[in-house]
């Protein structure tokens, strides 16, 4: 049996013969006597569909994507920052309600470019507001995150393109396990900083391990996993291009970027506040 989109094709098609055939009039194009040689010239001559013309992902939507998705978030940040730094916290709640729903949303495979867009402003809100605080106390410290996390993201980037990183299941399992482990630890030092005497950043700052603050050897292991979790980005986005994923998936694309790119920057902003407060 041949392809039935071939079958119902112009070109492709082929008028049955014998008795009691239906006699097909002939095509735009051909001659009367059933040729298609205007048909296939036509064709050939058409330029070739791009990923863009089938409404498939590439790399560009991603690019595009994300790049207005962080224009806003600066935006927002900047008048954060400058209007009511204050306001970090409704950021903060408003991002964590706005990254699960998105979420789920995601594992559907219907990503909403109006909920992504808010949580993007509410990241904003939350980043500008925090950035402000820290750089209140500790001058200088917004540019030195602001760096690192570009950094990271080029050295990923760059050992992801060159394939010596390559994302494997053994991969996936390291990320994951890690993964649980920081949250569990997040979890109970938040814990102890909201129910207990505890200061500063609660255990990150008040333990210390050989002399080195725990707060920066757990915040090495956090770099350490949104690294991989950035590199795991960069291979989904690669499977989605390469196996013509649908476009809309961009936005998934550039919602998980962002997450990944904000826990980065909180995470240098912290360990430099820790050292620079030790010193």
């Amino acid at each position: 049996m041949s392809n039935p989109v071939f079958n119902h094709s112009p070109v492709f098609g082929e008028p049955r013969r014998g008795r009691g055939a239906v006699q097909h009039a002939p095509y735009p194009g051909t001659t009367g006597g059933g040729s298609t040689t205007g048909a296939l010239e036509d064709l050939y001559s058409a330029p070739s569909a791009t990923p863009r013309d089938t409404g498939r992902l590439t790399y560009d939507d991603v690019i595009m994507k994300t790049a207005g998705l962080f224009g806003v978030l600066v935006v927002v940040a900047a008048l954060t920052w400058t209007l009511a730094p204050g306001l970090f916290v409704v950021g903060l709640i408003a991002g964590f309600v706005l990254g699960l729903i998105n979420y789920f949303k995601l594992r559907k495979g219907k990503p909403s470019p109006a909920l992504i867009t808010a949580y993007a402003v509410s990241q904003g809100v939350f980043l500008g507001g925090l950035s402000a605080i820290f750089e209140a106390l500790y001058p200088g410290i917004v540019v030195q995150a602001v760096l690192a996390t570009f950094i990271t993201f080029a050295v990923c980037l760059t050992l992801f393109k060159s394939g010596k990183v390559r994302v494997t299941p053994k991969f996936r399992r390291i990320m994951l396990v890690g993964m649980i482990s920081y949250l569990a630890f997040a979890l109970v030092n938040v814990g102890l900083m909201l129910f207990t005497d505890i200061g500063g950043f609660g255990l990150r700052s008040e333990v210390t391990v050989l002399g080195i603050p725990l707060g920066v050897l757990v915040g090495a292991v956090a770099v350490l996993l949104a690294s991989m979790a950035l590199i795991t980005d960069f291979d989904m986005i690669k499977k989605g291009v390469d196996t013509g994923a649908p476009a809309r998936i961009a936005w998934s694309a550039a919602f998980g970027l962002m997450v990944t790119l904000v826990w980065l920057y909180v995470e240098f902003l912290r360990i430099l506040a820790i050292l620079r407060g030790n010193n």
